[in-house]
């Protein structure tokens, strides 16, 4: 242990091998953001033992961030908005009413000892899991428990989904495949992509002063070339992701202290109850959207269900359902969401401030 406080670098490399063998663990689960969780989990026990690094650095972070705003603002393309346009009123709706829903619950869960309210709303906030945990200490949340309560919502509504999808919506199991992955471009242009959308979108969020900026920056423009055909079918190399999930939890994880611990802890049968009644508010909006559109109760279910967009996907392909209505739906949400919820968070702190995170 001593050696290791003595020489940086070797915490770094202990750091770095060991989230990558937990990565590796946690994929053979099918566990989401596996390097996430990961980092978050290796980053914690490092530094609850004294043998962490100190910090992730503020450019490295940044990184980061920027990264994970391309991945999400390249899943809207054309047909994307096409599958939603002629319902766009009540899909935009009952967005907003999930944004609603789940930052209220937030609210509740920011009365909570330790907890701020901005802290709570972010928690609790529907969508986009990776991207607000990696923006929350920028508009002045507790990451630490922001990332806990997140990855507890996107796992609770992991594992139910199929169960409420078929004991309730009647899904059955009708052996469609996802059928053949189209040609991805080459490795290179996906980090010519990240570079463009960084390189344009940081230093103009910067200039117009948007909040998580190294987010947001990236992700619209990401979001503006896909909906413009202009990404050529690039993707972000998978590896990069990886390093981003890992550096967005070795953030959170590295500032874990004792006290920190017990308070998420202390919290999380309130997290638990909150996140079971967003579930079942999610769930009526569903049968609103239904109500509203020519979608199924089972797709109205899927597209507004809070949470594990790729486990939605896997369900509705399963289940025969409208695929390309759930999806849309559930990736303009989560845009939604990213582009709202900072804005949000700064009039919450600016109201109820920042204490108790």
């Amino acid at each position: 242990m001593r050696d290791l406080r003595a020489f940086p670098w070797g915490r770094w490399a202990l750091l770095v091998v060991l989230t990558v063998g937990v990565t590796a663990l946690l994929q053979l689960f099918g566990v989401p953001s596996p390097a996430l969780f990961a980092g978050l989990a290796v980053g914690t026990v490092l530094a609850l033992v004294g043998v962490a690094p100190e910090r992730v650095a503020k450019p490295v972070t940044a990184g980061g961030q920027a990264v994970i705003g391309v991945v999400i603002g390249i899943l809207a393309r054309p047909d994307t908005l096409s599958a939603v346009a002629a319902d766009w009123l009540p899909v935009l709706l009952v967005s907003l009413g999930t944004l609603v829903v789940s930052m209220a619950a937030g609210l509740l869960l920011g009365l909570q000892r330790g907890v701020s309210p901005l802290t709570g709303m972010l928690a609790l906030t529907a969508g986009g899991a990776s991207g607000l945990v990696a923006v929350t200490r920028e508009l002045g949340g507790d990451e630490r428990i922001v990332s806990v309560i997140q990855y507890l919502r996107v796992g609770m509504v992991t594992a139910t989904m199929p169960i409420v999808a078929t004991a309730v919506f009647g899904a059955a199991h009708v052996g469609v495949g996802s059928g053949a992955q189209p040609a991805s471009a080459p490795w290179y242009l996906g980090l010519l992509l990240v570079a463009v959308c960084s390189l344009v979108g940081v230093p103009v969020a910067a200039r117009l002063h948007v909040p998580a900026g190294a987010l947001l920056g990236p992700m619209i423009v990401a979001l503006a070339l896909s909906l413009g055909g202009l990404t050529f079918g690039a993707t972000v190399p998978e590896p990069l992701v990886d390093v981003a999930y890992a550096v967005i939890g070795w953030q959170a994880g590295l500032r874990f202290t004792r006290a920190a611990l017990r308070t998420v802890l202390r919290v999380l049968p309130a997290a638990t109850a909150l996140i079971l009644a967003i579930v079942a508010a999610c769930a009526g909006l569903g049968l609103v959207l239904s109500r509203a559109t020519d979608a199924s109760l089972l797709d109205g279910y899927l597209a507004t269900t809070p949470g594990g967009v790729y486990a939605v996907l896997a369900t509705a392909i399963s289940s025969g359902g409208d695929v390309t209505f759930v999806v849309a739906v559930q990736v303009l949400r989560v845009i939604l969401m990213l582009l709202v919820a900072p804005f949000l968070a700064r009039l919450v702190g600016r109201r109820w401030g920042s204490r108790g995170s």
